[in-house]
C-alpha cells in the first residue's frame, strides 16, 4: 500500500515538472523607431535621455558613451524558423552633445 503512495507521487511529480511554464524574455531598452530617427549628432544628454530614456548599462569610467540594447526572445514558440530580436544602438558624446551614433536598429530611409 505505501509502495503504491510512493509509485503515484512521482508519476505526479514527473508531470507537473514536464508543464514549466517559460515565460517570453525580454531585456534592455525597448526603443520605438520614431525615437530613433530623431536622434542627430549636436543634441545634448538631455534630450536623449527625454527620448530613449537611460543607457541600458552605465560605466563610470565612460561617461561619454551610451549604450542601448534589446533582446526579446518568445521561449513558448516551439518554432524553430522564429528569430529572436535584437539590436543595438551606441551614441557617443564630446562635452555633453552627440558627436556619433551607430546602431544596426533599421529605420526608415533617408529622404
Amino acid at each position: 500500500m505505501h509502495k503504491n503512495y510512493l509509485v503515484k507521487l512521482i508519476v505526479i511529480c514527473l508531470i507537473v515538472t514536464s508543464c514549466v511554464y517559460r515565460p517570453d524574455l525580454q531585456q534592455g531598452n525597448l526603443l520605438k523607431i520614431e525615437n530613433i530617427d530623431r536622434v542627430e549628432v549636436g543634441m545634448t544628454k538631455s534630450q536623449i535621455r527625454y527620448l530613449l530614456g537611460g543607457p541600458v548599462m552605465g560605466n563610470p569610467y565612460q561617461t561619454d558613451r551610451w549604450d542601448y540594447i534589446y533582446l526579446y526572445q518568445n521561449r513558448m514558440n516551439a518554432d524553430p524558423s522564429s528569430k529572436d530580436q535584437r539590436y543595438w544602438l551606441v551614441v557617443y558624446f564630446d562635452d555633453e552633445k552627440v558627436t556619433k551614433i551607430e546602431k544596426d536598429v533599421l529605420t526608415r530611409p533617408e529622404i
